[in-house]
């Protein structure tokens, strides 16, 4: 295929992002287009899924609009995940998508988790990985339990960058990496764990390769007769287009929340830690956090600020004495902990803690809980980073980028494009059409890094205490954080 301009697409937990590049990786138009998100009750976090196709079909719109369309030979499209829709035999959404943030299979996550043992987690998937409230299985087993009607009229049950390329192209597939903690380490469906949950397989839709292409986008759409590609979730992408594509990479993706990943062959069943099934030879150990960006939109929300007022209020002043510690836990944690119950707090702060020292203590929070995920990485791909590349939205603030290398201890360097995951399914959709040799040479025609944050050694001692007492503080609130959930959701009147 020729290969001319790139449409990457990012359907992400706030908004779609997309970008056209043209073989250099320079964007040639940029669309950035929001959604609502609906929490209707105490853990229950939801979208409606047309808001996505709706935003999709704007932004290939703009790219016809400006007359780029004819030049649009390939699509990749890549998605937040663990978020579910629940289709008809039509393809039609039957409720309101379940997003990754939501926590209302948590009974259902500890049912199922307690009926698979960790020897079987390691044989199934690589590594003891947790069922947690938003595997696909427990989120299954919840909507068979509290919504049966649903549940039988069930077709597929799939990810967001699926439906929305069932739209464009009438096809239903997914992909592997995606499916993570349905399939094994060679991207085939695990058997024993979908018999957890009775009709699951029947509901999954056809996997194929990150790399193949799907479909054409079909001649009622904006950009008709385009090859759309499968990519994967945002993660694995995003995790990609920060510079992931080779072996022993180390990278960190900020957005809403926190994703670090390497890049490694090498596999020590470490808990807590999610390993990817190979593609085209890489084997990525990850790990996502449940709040990175949406801890620091909470901060200034409550605050009354902005993002940029919090950044300049923060450079303003150095760490000092009343700077407390932040737990971010504020709707529970992912890895490595994955417990759905832990809340956020703040620890020691005094008369003379200011609004610059809360919010330094934010970022740092978001800092320390990198790297407790990077920490448990480095076991599991039996490798030790000496510098991290860097992507995504959190990386506007070069304050916190700097809090983050000294937190850290590490170098970061920061990818100029920050939306890697529009750079990573761009990536692999040009791999997929065949115009590169490898992901790893169509990332490096594609990627560039215009920044790097030194760690200041003289805060190394400080920060590796701080970190101490961050682990700690995390084992003696969770007790409380669930006592305190027990209390709340309790009938008052």
């Amino acid at each position: 295929m020729t290969l001319d301009l790139i449409l990457g697409i990012d359907v992400g937990t706030t908004s779609v992002k997309a970008a056209v590049l043209d073989q250099t990786g320079s964007a040639l138009l940029d669309f950035n287009g929001a959604y609502p998100t609906v929490r209707p009750k105490s853990g229950h976090v939801e979208q409606d899924a047309e808001d996505w196709v709706r935003l999709v079909q704007s932004a290939m719109e703009c790219v016809v609009h400006r007359r780029l369309g004819p030049r649009i030979s390939v699509i990749g499209l890549c998605s937040h995940v663990n978020t579910h829709v629940f289709l008809d035999r039509n393809g039609l959404p039957l409720m309101p998508a379940i997003l990754w943030q939501d926590g209302r299979a948590t009974a259902e996550a500890a049912e199922l988790d307690a009926r698979v043992t960790p020897e079987q987690k390691i044989a199934w998937w690589g590594a003891p990985m947790p069922i947690d409230a938003s595997h696909a299985l427990a989120r299954m087993l919840w909507v068979a339990r509290h919504r049966p009607d649903i549940w039988e009229q069930t077709r597929w049950v799939v990810l967001p960058k699926d439906y929305v390329i069932f739209r464009l192209t009438g096809e239903m597939r997914s992909d592997p990496l995606s499916n993570i903690g349905l399939v094994d380490g060679a991207g085939r469906l695990v058997q024993g764990a979908l018999d957890l949950v009775p009709g699951s397989a029947d509901r999954l839709a056809g996997i194929i390769g990150p790399c193949d292409m799907v479909g054409q986008v079909r001649s009622d759409q904006p950009l008709a007769g385009a090859s759309v590609y499968a990519t994967t979730m945002d993660g694995w992408a995003a995790l990609l287009g920060a510079g992931a594509a080779r072996e022993g990479a180390a990278v960190y993706v900020s957005g809403t929340s926190e994703v670090l990943g390497i890049t490694s062959r090498t596999l020590v069943p470490t808990p807590g830690v999610i390993v990817f099934p190979q593609c085209q030879g890489l084997q990525i150990h990850a790990g996502p956090t449940q709040s990175g960006g949406a801890a620091k939109l909470w901060f200034c929300e409550a605050m009354g600020m902005t993002p940029t007022e919090m950044s300049d209020l923060v450079a303003g002043q150095n760490r000092s004495v009343p700077t407390p510690l932040f737990l971010p836990q504020l709707q529970g944690e992912r890895a490595p902990i994955w417990n759905a119950d832990l809340r956020g707090c703040f620890i020691g702060m005094d008369q003379r803690t200011s609004k610059s020292d809360l919010a330094r203590a934010v970022y740092e929070g978001v800092a320390f809980s990198a790297r407790h995920v990077l920490e448990a990485l480095e076991l599991s791909a039996s490798l030790k980073s000496e510098h991290l590349t860097s992507g995504g939205g959190g990386f506007r603030s070069d304050i916190w980028n700097q809090i983050r290398a000294d937190v850290l201890g590490r170098p970061l360097n920061r990818l100029a494009m920050n939306e890697p995951g529009i750079l990573g399914a761009a990536t692999m959709a040009a791999f997929g059409s065949g115009a590169f040799g490898s992901l790893a040479e169509s990332h490096a025609a594609l990627a560039r890094f215009d920044r790097s944050y030194v760690p200041d050694s003289r805060l190394r001692g400080v920060y590796d205490d701080l970190f101490g007492l961050y682990v700690d503080a995390i084992e003696r609130t969770a007790e409380i954080s669930a006592r305190l959930l027990r209390i709340g959701q309790a009938d008052l009147f």
